[in-house]
């Protein structure tokens, strides 16, 4: 896969100021923010603040290990959420990036028939996605390079 999109910082906080304008124009009105770690972790907590909601959760889920290599299918990382703590929510899920959409089913699947509503929103989604994110910054069918992980790990 050679060519590639390049997300930058600054355009990371126009993204986070457009999902937030398509959640508040929808209507959508999330009690918890759940980011999926660890892409999701920087839009969950950047949505949370452009909407006002401190509600906050993290959902661990493993499928990517590396560039275009997966499991062959996502996992949930211990320590897995006790469902119990989202009961009856309204739910924002957030993650980087649609591409297949297995981890967004997962998570979407995980916590069905426990939390009232859930809406997804993502920085990025693929054609070949299997689920349809309701809010979406951009599509591509680019590998994408987040400022946040392009840089290898300090050791």
């Amino acid at each position: 896969m050679s060519e590639r999109e390049h997300l930058t910082y600054s355009q990371f906080g126009d993204a986070v100021i457009d999902l937030a304008h398509q959640i508040k124009k929808s209507d959508f009105k999330p009690e918890i923010v759940l980011s999926i770690a660890r892409g999701g972790f920087f839009l969950g907590a950047a949505l949370g603040y452009a909407l006002g909601v401190k509600n906050s959760f993290t959902m661990s889920v493993e499928f990517y290990t590396g560039i275009d290599e997966r499991l062959p299918m996502p996992v949930v990382l211990p320590p897995v959420p006790n469902k119990v703590d989202l009961n009856g929510a309204t739910v924002l899920i957030a993650d980087d990036v649609a591409d297949s959409g297995e981890t967004l089913r997962l998570v979407e699947e995980f916590w069905r028939g426990t939390v009232k509503e859930t809406r997804t929103a993502v920085l990025y989604e693929k054609p070949r996605s299997v689920v349809k994110p309701d809010y979406v910054w951009r599509k591509t069918d680019k590998w994408i390079e987040f400022p946040w992980s392009t840089g290898m790990p300090i050791n």
